[in-house]
């Protein structure tokens, strides 16, 4: 819509003959430039770390607004802790997964645009709602939220797809939320009013790999 609107600034602009002729292709193309600029997709390196392979990754640009205990009742069933990211539209609005694993739960839900870092935003607004087991066998949630300005969702996993972490995986238009929900055990690196880098950052790390675990999510996964 942004780029649309840029072009026929430009092309009404270049039409007519008057002091309004510069205004609207100079409108024109800083819309232009705020597109580009907003869908900018910039490389990210994965940090070489020596747990790296328990890590999660920022699955998102922004600051951190949230660390908060809950109980999720969608994939993890259970207590969690829930780290929210907040996103300006300023940000990079490319989203990576925040784990390596196998896609288990993948739903889409319509729903209002309440302000990205409103406490129930991520409850009522349209969001993502993606479920993947490490292969340590810890679950993990993540949620893109759309925003009061935010108005399209995009991803392209789903269940039974495997991801790497820092890999990307899809887009919230224009400001928006992520949130990450992970087990009671796993240790944040993180503090609230911190900025985090999509793909680079280490929000914290699992603990390490429970055999008991690591079995039942074999077992569950039918890989047994």
């Amino acid at each position: 819509m942004a780029t649309l609107f840029a072009i026929v600034c430009v092309m009404v602009g270049l039409q007519i003959e008057s002091k309004l002729r510069l205004f609207l292709i100079a409108l024109g193309a800083i819309a232009l430039a705020f597109t580009l600029y907003f869908f900018r997709d910039p490389r990210r390196t994965v940090p070489v770390h020596p747990d790296a392979d328990r890590m999660i990754l920022a699955p998102a640009d922004g600051k951190v607004v949230e660390i908060v205990a809950e109980t999720d009742s969608l994939y993890i069933k259970g207590p969690v802790r829930r780290i929210s990211i907040f996103l300006s539209p300023l940000n990079v609005h490319v989203n990576r997964a925040p784990v390596t694993g196998v896609v288990e739960f993948d739903q889409y839900v319509s729903g209002d645009y309440l302000v990205a870092w409103h406490p129930k935003a991520s409850e009522k607004n349209e969001r993502s709602q993606l479920g993947v087991r490490h292969p340590s066998g810890a679950p993990v949630l993540f949620k893109q939220i759309a925003g009061a300005v935010a108005r399209r969702i995009v991803y392209h996993i789903t269940v039974g797809d495997s991801v790497q972490a820092g890999e990307r995986f899809g887009i919230v238009k224009f400001g928006s939320r992520m949130d990450v929900l992970v087990t009671p055990d796993v240790h944040f690196d993180v503090v609230v009013g911190q900025k985090v880098t999509a793909g680079e950052t280490i929000l914290g790390f699992f603990p390490p790999a429970d055999p008991a675990r690591v079995v039942g999510a074999a077992r569950q996964g039918g890989l047994e």
